[in-house]
Formats: structure tokens, sequence, C-alpha cells
């Protein structure tokens, strides 16, 4: 059984193990910054949990009333498909209050997304520092 709870710095180790086996070197590259990122003002991470083992993981943006953004999910290839993502999300919209998450996704996770009431809204992420590495909208995401 999966439980939800709130990120502890205990997490990172697996929530980095997680980033890796995605190809999102973020984190992982940085996991001091990837500490302060997933507690900054503002930021709610949530992460599921299988016994000790961190299994899921979601962060959030909210301003606590409206609006929140899901900047971050990965849920361990062999835990998909059980509503370990679905609890991600509905639990980390809570405790990060709001009544809409926006976000970006992949196209192997849109189907996923859209099981949830919705509105399909274009979407772009911008790189103003990374000009000389990007180059269109095919190269690969940066988690």
């Amino acid at each position: 059984m999966v439980e939800i709870e709130r990120y502890r710095a205990e997490h990172l180790a697996g929530i980095l193990r997680l980033c890796k086996a995605e190809g999102w070197p973020s984190f992982p590259d940085d996991p001091v910054r990837a500490q302060r990122v997933l507690t900054a003002p503002g930021v709610t991470t949530v992460v599921a949990l299988d016994g000790e083992a961190v299994v899921g993981f979601a962060q959030m943006f909210s301003d606590g009333e409206l609006q929140a953004f899901l900047a971050n999910m990965a849920v361990d290839s062999a835990r998909r498909r059980q509503g370990v993502a679905r609890l991600l999300v509905t639990e980390g919209l809570r405790l990060a209050g709001g009544e809409r998450v926006d976000l970006l996704s992949e196209d192997d996770a849109v189907g996923f997304y859209e099981s949830f009431p919705h509105f399909r809204k274009p979407g772009i992420r911008l790189y103003p520092f990374h000009e000389d590495s990007v180059e269109d909208s095919t190269d690969t995401p940066r988690g």
C-alpha cells in the first residue's frame, strides 16, 4: 500500500533515483540545490512511499488559493498504472491549496492528465539563459 506524505530531507535520495531513471539531470547534478528547490517558499512537494521506499514524487507551486503549477512528477516504472500519480496530484494540490493545476507534459503522459477534468491550452517552456544549448522545440526536455 502506498502512502502520500509531505517531502522530508530523508526522501531526497529516492527522488534523485527517480529523476535519474527518467533522464532528468537537474536534481541529481546538484542535490544541495534540489533540496532547496523541493522546500522553497510556495513549493509543496509530496512523496509516495511504499514502506520506506520513495516510489513517486510531485513538486507543485501554488498561490494557495486558485492557481497551482505541477513542476515535476515521477513515479517508479514498476509502480505506474496503480493510481500513484493520481494520488500525488490530488494530495499535492490539497496541501498546496488551489482550484486548478497547470502543467507541461511529455506526449506519453498526456492521456493520464486528460483523465482529470481539464481544459487544453498551449504551453511553452522558456530557457532564456541557455540560448546556445536550446536550438528548437524538438530538444530533449531537461527535467
